[in-house]
């Protein structure tokens, strides 16, 4: 083979770094801003009836997402606690349709926003219409 000296080394670190991504927590839940998915450069937010999720295999670590969420639903997965919530977004990801046009907030976003346990009161499974 004719790999440059120190070429596999590299590629093998490369491979085990974990790959980073952007989750939606349950801040979302009952306001469902959309700001976010019109920055978004590869599409991988997907609509729920009252939340969106990222797909953490198509998103691309960029952050250009994060800041555009008026009530920090948006985090990086290294962010304490958010295991779950990559599981829980990869999962939705898979079952509702991808959104990629901003729409207006839920009618009680402003009321619901910061309120706590809103998975457990609020949360729907039901598929946003996308689009």
């Amino acid at each position: 083979m004719n790999d440059p000296k120190g070429w596999i080394s590299y590629t093998s670190e490369q491979e085990a770094e974990p790959e980073m991504t952007y989750i939606v927590n349950d801040n979302c839940i009952a306001c469902k801003h959309t700001d976010c998915v019109e920055v978004c450069p590869v599409d991988c937010f997907y609509e729920g009836e009252n939340m969106l999720v990222i797909h953490p295999d198509e998103c691309i670590d960029c952050g250009v997402c994060e800041p555009e969420c008026p009530i920090e639903a948006i985090l990086p997965d290294t962010e304490p606690d958010t295991e779950k919530w990559v599981e829980f977004n990869r999962k939705y990801a898979e079952l509702w349709p991808v959104i990629i046009t901003k729409k207006d907030a839920l009618p009680e976003a402003e009321e619901r926003d910061g309120e706590e346990g809103k998975l457990e009161k609020y949360f729907s499974e039901e598929p946003g219409e996308g689009g």
